[in-house]
């Protein structure tokens, strides 16, 4: 029997893909579980235009993570902190404080996808990689100045 698959099932397919079971899986198991749906060339057309929507949406969303790294190449924000002694910060500077700086020049980005490895405690100039999506990362320059 033939069924499309609504969510992902592990050792038989993703999620819209179209494979052969045995009756009495799909029976048993797969449909009374919501898993699957029977393969019949409506619902097999309904799926090929879920794809292409899909597609369509996925391939918009890529264009505006391209031209938002267009315009994100030359940014630098500059952070003023206090300092204890000896050059040293008074506290230090975390992916929320660059993602409070990258806000005041109109660029609203997560903290989760600065990739910052540590918090930066000294004063200086520092390249912080930015994820704009699965395959964008972009380089910020991040200017730490005494107050």
């Amino acid at each position: 029997m033939k069924v499309i698959l609504r969510k992902d099932v592990e050792k038989l397919g993703k999620a819209r893909d179209v494979v052969e079971v045995s009756d009495g899986y799909a029976r048993n198991y797969l449909f009374p579980k919501k898993l699957a749906y029977l393969a019949t060339p409506q619902n097999i057309k309904l799926i090929e235009q879920e794809k292409k929507r899909e597609e369509a949406l996925k391939e918009k969303e890529r264009r505006e993570i391209e031209a938002l790294k267009a315009k994100m190449e030359g940014v630098s924000c500059t952070i003023t902190r206090k300092t204890e002694q000896e050059n040293r910060l008074f506290g230090s500077v975390s992916a929320s404080d660059i993602a409070e700086a990258l806000l005041a020049k109109g660029f609203k980005i997560d903290r989760k996808n600065i990739e910052l490895e540590e918090p930066i405690k000294e004063f200086g100039i520092y390249n912080v990689p930015v994820r704009l999506g699965p395959e964008v990362v972009v380089q910020v320059k991040v200017w730490v100045v005494k107050e």
